[in-house]
Formats: C-alpha cells, sequence, structure tokens
C-alpha cells in the first residue's frame, strides 16, 4: 500500500493538471447527458410539474362546465314552487299530481330528472328519480337550495325578517383576515401562509431526493470503475484526485443541466398554458355587492370584491414572503453544495468497498442526517422560525433541505448566508477528507478498511 502511494508522489511529468480534470469531466458530462433516461426524465419531470399546478384548476373548470339539466318538480308541501333559482346548469319547472304519472310523461319530454318534495309533514324530505345518470353536483345543489328556501321562509313567517336583508347582517358580520408579514426593510406583503409551509416541503423533498439522485450515481460510477479495474488504467494517465474531481464536477454539471433545463420547460409549459387558456388563471371579479340594499342597509364599499391575478406568473409570485427568484437562486445553490458535499464523500465511500452492498455500512452514517432532516420536515414547516428548524439549518449536512423548507416562508438574512457560509466550509473539509481516503483506497481490494484504518489514511501525507 505504501508502495503504490508512494509511485503517485513520484509522478512529476504529468500535462497540467487542468487539462487533464476538464478531460474527465468532459468524459462523465457526455456519457451521462446521452443516455436515454436522462432525456426521458428530463422532459417529463417539468411536464409533471406543470401538471401538478395546471390540473386541479382544469378539473374546477370542467366542473364548472358540466352538463345542462332540466329538473321536474313536484313539490307536495306546497313551500317551494316557483322558489328554485335557475342557473347555467340547472333549469326548474314544477308540476302537480300523480307522481307516477308525471314521472312517466317527465321522461318522454326530456327531462333529466324529476324532484319530488313530500309533505311537509314528514319533514323536509323529497325524491330524486332519473333514467340515464344523476347529474354531477345537483343532489347537494337541491338540497342546498331546498334548505335556504325552507330558512327564508322561516325567516318571513317566525321573525318577519327579509331574507335580503338577513344576508346582509351576515355579509356585514363575516370576518376575514389577511396574513401580511413584514420584513427586514420593514415592507408589508401579503402571502398565503399554508402555501408557503406546503411549497417549503416540497422543496425540501426534491431536493433530499435529487441530491440522493446524483451522489449515488458517483458511488456507483466509483464501484464500476474499481470493480471492473478501470481505474487501474485511467490512473495510469490521470491522478487519482484529478479522477475524483472529474468525476464530481462531471455529475454536478449533469445534475445542473438538467435542473436548468426543468426550470427552463417548467416556464415555457406554464407560458403556453397561460396563452392557450388565459381564463384558467385570470377572472374578472367574483362577487359584486350593492352599496345599499332595499331594507337600507350600509354595505362597505368593494366588500366581496376579488380580483384575481393578471397571469399565473404573477399568482405564484405572490404565494411566497420572499421573491420567487430567489427561492430558485436558493435552491440551485443548496443543490450544488449539497451534492458537492454528499457525493465527495459518497465517492470516498466507493473506494473503500469492492461491491455496492458493502458500501452501507459506510454510507449510512454520512445519509443519516439527511434522512433526520427529512423526518423533522413536518416539525419545521409548521414552525420555521423555532430552534429545531434553525439549528437544522446551521448543520451543514442537514441544511439544504432544512433551509429550503423555511426559505419561502421567509428568513432573516443573516441566517440564510451563515447557513451558505457553513455549508462551503464543510464542503471544503469534505473535499480534503475524500480526496485523501479516495487517493488510497481507489486500489484497494480486498477486506474492507476498518474506521481505525481509514483514519490511519487520513493521517497519512
Amino acid at each position: 500500500m505504501r508502495f503504490l502511494s508512494s509511485r503517485w508522489k513520484m509522478r512529476t511529468n504529468f500535462p497540467a493538471m487542468k487539462n487533464k480534470t476538464l478531460l474527465v469531466i468532459s468524459r462523465e458530462y457526455l456519457t451521462r447527458i446521452q443516455k436515454k433516461s436522462f432525456i426521458i426524465i428530463t422532459i417529463l419531470m417539468p411536464i409533471l410539474f406543470v401538471a401538478m399546478i395546471v390540473l386541479p384548476v382544469l378539473l374546477v373548470t370542467l366542473h364548472e362546465q358540466r352538463q345542462f339539466s332540466r329538473i321536474l318538480v313536484v313539490d307536495e308541501s306546497e313551500i317551494f314552487i316557483n322558489n328554485f333559482e335557475d342557473s347555467k346548469h340547472y333549469e326548474f319547472s314544477y308540476r302537480s299530481g300523480d307522481i307516477e304519472q308525471i314521472k312517466k310523461e317527465a321522461f318522454e319530454q326530456d327531462f333529466d330528472v324529476v324532484l319530488q318534495i313530500l309533505d311537509n309533514s314528514q319533514g323536509m324530505k323529497s325524491n330524486i328519480y332519473y333514467k340515464k345518470s344523476l347529474p354531477t353536483g345537483l343532489q347537494s345543489e337541491v338540497e342546498d337550495q331546498m334548505d335556504d328556501i325552507f330558512f327564508n321562509q322561516l325567516l318571513k313567517d317566525s321573525l318577519n325578517i327579509e331574507p335580503s336583508r338577513y344576508e346582509n347582517m351576515q355579509r356585514l358580520a363575516k370576518a376575514e383576515s389577511a396574513t401580511i408579514q413584514i420584513d427586514e426593510q420593514g415592507v408589508e406583503k401579503e402571502h398565503d401562509a399554508e402555501i408557503n409551509q406546503i411549497f417549503g416541503m416540497v422543496c425540501g423533498l426534491v431536493i433530499y431526493f435529487i441530491i440522493i439522485m446524483f451522489a449515488s450515481q458517483v458511488l456507483r460510477g466509483v464501484l464500476e470503475e474499481k470493480s471492473n479495474r478501470i481505474v487501474e488504467v485511467l490512473i495510469s494517465s490521470v491522478r487519482p484526485t484529478q479522477l475524483l474531481i472529474g468525476k464530481i464536477v462531471g455529475i454536478a454539471l449533469v445534475g445542473l443541466t438538467q435542473l436548468v433545463i426543468w426550470i427552463a420547460l417548467s416556464a415555457a409549459i406554464l407560458g403556453g398554458v397561460q396563452l392557450a387558456a388565459p381564463h384558467l388563471f385570470s377572472d374578472e371579479e367574483v362577487e359584486t355587492v350593492t352599496n345599499m340594499t332595499s331594507s337600507g342597509d350600509l354595505v362597505p364599499e368593494g366588500a366581496g370584491l376579488s380580483v384575481a391575478p393578471e397571469n399565473i406568473f404573477e399568482m405564484i409570485q405572490n404565494y411566497f414572503a420572499i421573491s420567487f427568484s430567489a427561492i430558485i437562486l436558493c435552491f440551485i445553490f443548496y443543490f450544488v453544495v449539497g451534492y458537492l458535499i454528499y457525493s465527495t464523500l459518497y465517492a470516498a465511500t466507493g473506494s473503500v468497498v469492492d461491491h455496492e452492498s458493502d458500501s452501507q455500512q459506510y454510507t449510512m452514517p454520512i445519509t443519516l442526517p439527511l434522512i433526520l432532516s427529512i423526518v423533522f420536515v413536518p416539525s419545521i414547516s409548521t414552525n420555521p422560525d423555532g430552534a429545531l428548524a434553525f439549528w437544522l439549518s446551521m448543520i451543514p449536512l442537514t441544511s439544504p433541505v432544512t433551509m429550503m423548507v423555511r426559505l419561502p416562508s421567509g428568513v432573516h438574512s443573516w441566517e440564510l448566508f451563515l447557513s451558505m457560509g457553513l455549508a462551503l466550509g464543510f464542503l471544503v473539509l469534505s473535499i480534503w477528507v475524500s480526496a485523501k481516503i479516495y487517493r488510497i483506497g481507489i486500489l484497494n481490494y480486498g477486506k474492507k478498511p476498518s474506521w481505525k484504518t481509514i483514519f490511519k489514511w487520513l493521517r497519512e501525507k
């Protein structure tokens, strides 16, 4: 082992280290971006991301565009006659007489539903008859209107209150609150705290999976080259440190390429959806309230008005306590630094074992902090300013996940910069440790080294 180490120290006739490292980076990068799996995942991920945003809105729109239904009402209680409100989805007609005869004639006259309201002595009950299929939402629509009609009748008969006046009293008594965050400069911004929590959790989970995914590629690449003895050929012309740096940086560039393509494709697809169907993400005033009712009750000006954002990007931007572009930049930073930390440690692990199954003994202590940060994601998202969230966002092995969970809800600038600085400092330490281990372990075959042996390698010059 000392002989092999001394051989590497004696190599002084290599070309410039920079050129050979670039060759390794180029090899790792080009080999991976040409794989079909890379192309498929790169295309599918933005589509899935956009689908998560667009599909819920589309489903609501389709639900609102459901079929038109004609409903024939047979009211035995005589309370609901001519009181149901027609809409763009429902049209109500009224008949009285024998229910069996009415049902037969109604379906022959292309009515979709026959609504039989039973006599009031049996309570407010009804039967809905249909032949082909029950229109979506019709049952709840009928029940809601019956509740309102019956309640309004009670207001008039028992309390002598007009329904319109009661509605305005309800509107005035309804409490509404907005969540407004004040940043370090004293600027106030309204945002949805729940959306921030959910988005932070998603960011944390995504960055966890991509760090593990790309770091594992480094581990498998090192193990493959070592088990096939390809590494012996490579280090005949490339130093082990050059090979390590080239492999890590090459795969990092693959990850960054994929990430940039994901962001660009997602923005392009969202923009295309916005142009193709602008009505999905913009709307006119939701509700207009008159300033004065027939009974003379005043309503605050603008009450009940709700104006939607102009486009989908404005809608996304309004969700968060900080700039969405800042979230993207921080995501890229923590992905790169988190990946480099874990990939260097994984590369060192791959160099000391011969098979991937043997690597679990060494990778588990490394991966455990990252898994721990995932376990605490729910607690961190609900209390992003707590002590647990703060300290986990300062520890370099957990900060990539934890800080991304906290970021959409807003963090102090000094906390963010301190977390970044600690992560960069730990990265330098990780590179030094991994290079020491990789330099010796890459040509170590047979028996797995103990932790004591690995620490001994770190002390060697």
